[in-house]
């Protein structure tokens, strides 16, 4: 017996309709006040954030009711699984911050459920079809119509177990046979018109070897998993509101079957459905990311582009901000399209108080500074996070000669450009004001260098030394900083809703959602910053260390800018 956690009045308050639903489970008494849940996926691909959505609400109950959440691998269809997506799935969660109370295969019950299909053959509920696909499915009949029965429905007994038996053999046809579920051919649920429950596959099972040939469907094995184990609450999306009445029918053939299934007690798990977590300017589907890798048409399942946890992560998301993220949009009975930017505004705010404020120069022109010593350099000190005093400071190093933005450079400045122009006075990031002189230029009218003079006394720290400009730039001195690569990320489709797009998706791709900028120019701190750090450059926005990063070649990727300016852009 799990021992449960007590928690306040306000840590046990429900903020869904799940919870709601699972605290009435609670208050009746059903399942002997247990709660277990599972998070089931199937091992064919890399988790995205949809997943994620569905990750923090299977753990997130069970740890806030006092049960235990378990992994369990939908495993029944070799031809798409790999042992690559079961170990990425499980990195993911733990760096999302759950962590499973027991591992759990399908592949585990592939016995019992085989055994479980025998039965229902010879109680006369399920046969074998040697139709075609094509067939099977025009007999199904619409929502409107009832189907009509297949020819081999009311074969022999005796004949359905000699073909199921032989369906699992090296020697069966892929798509030759089936078997089928005997239900209802005119029930208007059309997952009840007799739906498949075997197919023939001959791939070889990442955890099985070949020892099947034959793998039951995901209807099948779905919920028979769930009562083999124990689970009380089978939490999924809406699309799975229609498969409930399946659900729940083969689990009263579980009930019935006597064989290997006596561990099963009065209880059923309870299906709650909820919405899909969808993103504007993404996709979803596995089935789009799969050809988003193959075709190469991003670099990988954990391009920063890519709504993969990994990707995610890799791009310098923190866990903490998808699972508020997630929090903020809530669970609902109804599928909605949410703003990519809602989802970037939860990364800005806690990156907020996370991140390491450092400089970097993306488009780097020189500054020179013709009154400071030539040779004279100084350490200033630069306050890693004002949010947190715990974090400390770091030194950077000012000297005569720096590199500053193209853009804080305006020979022929309008009157609110407050940045640097010739007359003008600006101060330099924990340093000093400096005014500015004038510029070189190349024959083609290119600003090569930009000259200043600084105020020996306005040192910031400095008594006295407050007073004010309205322009304050970063920098990096050009003897003690890194040349640096920087990948710069923008929406990967060109549409709001590529996935309610008819267009052939290739065509929605954004041709700009990766500017790699290679002059780049970091502070010299920066080198010992690893993946998964979180920064701050200095009045562009918030970055990461890229995997590929050495120490020498740093490379970093732009998780989120400072602003929201996709909106302003692209009115």
């Amino acid at each position: 017996m799990v021992e449960r956690v007590d928690a306040s009045n306000e840590e046990r308050k429900s903020n869904s309709f799940v919870e709601q639903l699972i605290e009435e489970d609670l208050a009746n008494g059903k399942n002997g006040g247990r709660i277990q849940t599972r998070f089931p996926p199937e091992p064919n691909g890399y988790i995205h954030i949809g997943h994620a959505k569905a990750i923090c609400m299977d753990f997130g109950a069970a740890e806030k009711y006092g049960g235990i959440c378990n992994l369990r691998f939908d495993d029944t269809n070799p031809s798409k699984e790999d042992t690559e997506y079961v170990d990425s799935i499980m990195e993911d969660i733990k760096w999302l911050g759950f962590h499973w109370a027991n591992v759990y295969y399908a592949s585990d019950y592939f016995q019992q459920l085989w055994d479980l299909a025998v039965w229902m053959i010879k109680q006369g509920l399920a046969y074998i079809d040697e139709q075609t696909s094509e067939q099977m499915a025009a007999q199904k009949g619409t929502p409107t119509t009832p189907g009509t029965e297949s020819p081999y429905r009311n074969r022999p007994i005796e004949e359905n177990l000699e073909l199921f038996n032989k369906m699992n053999t090296p020697e069966a046809v892929e798509g030759s046979m089936v078997l089928r579920a005997k239900l209802d051919m005119s029930n208007p649920n059309m997952h009840f018109r007799d739906p498949v429950i075997y197919r023939i596959i001959h791939t070889p099972h990442h955890r099985t070897g070949s020892k099947w040939h034959a793998y039951p469907m995901y209807d099948f094995a779905h919920g028979q998993s769930d009562f083999f184990e124990g689970v009380t609450h089978s939490i999924c999306t809406l699309e799975f509101v229609p498969h409930r009445p399946l659900y729940d029918k083969l689990v009263d053939f579980l009930k019935e079957y006597k064989g290997e299934a006596d561990n099963i007690g009065d209880n059923r798990p309870r299906q709650i459905e909820f919405n899909r977590l969808n993103l504007t300017y993404t996709v979803m589907s596995k089935r789009k990311l799969h050809t988003l890798v193959d075709e190469h048409l991003v670099n990988g399942w954990d391009d920063p582009r890519m709504p993969t946890v990994c990707g995610m992560r890799r791009r310098g998301y923190s866990a903490q901000s998808i699972r508020n993220f997630i929090k903020s949009i809530g669970y609902t009975k109804f599928d909605a399209l949410n703003d990519y930017a809602l989802l970037e505004a939860a990364v800005r705010d806690d990156l907020n108080a996370r991140a390491c404020r450092v400089s970097a120069v993306l488009d780097p022109v020189k500054l020179v500074i013709t009154n400071y010593p030539e040779g004279q350099t100084e350490e200033l000190e630069a306050i890693n996070n004002p949010e947190n005093e715990a974090d400390g400071s770091h030194t950077i190093t000012f000297s005569r000669e720096l590199w500053i933005e193209r853009e804080d450079f305006m020979e022929d400045a309008p009157k609110k450009f407050f940045r640097m122009t010739p007359g003008k006075e600006v101060r330099l990031k924990n340093a000093y004001i400096v005014k500015c002189t004038g510029c070189k230029k190349d024959e083609n009218g290119n600003v090569t260098e930009i000259y200043a003079e600084y105020d020996p006394d306005s040192k910031s720290g400095m008594e006295g030394a407050n007073r004010k400009v309205k322009g304050t730039l970063h920098w990096v001195s050009t003897s003690h900083c890194l040349p640096a690569e920087v990948r710069i990320y923008d929406r990967l489709f060109m549409v709001e809703n590529p996935s309610a797009d008819e267009r052939d998706f290739h065509e929605l791709l954004n041709p700009d959602s990766l500017c790699v900028l290679k002059n780049c120019y970091v502070e010299s701190y920066l080198a010992e910053k690893k993946p998964g750090d979180f920064l701050q450059f200095q009045r562009i926005g918030y970055f990461t260390p890229d995997l590929d990063s050495t120490p020498d070649k740093l490379i970093f990727n732009k998780t989120v800018g400072l602003k929201d300016s996709w909106a302003k852009m692209n009115k």
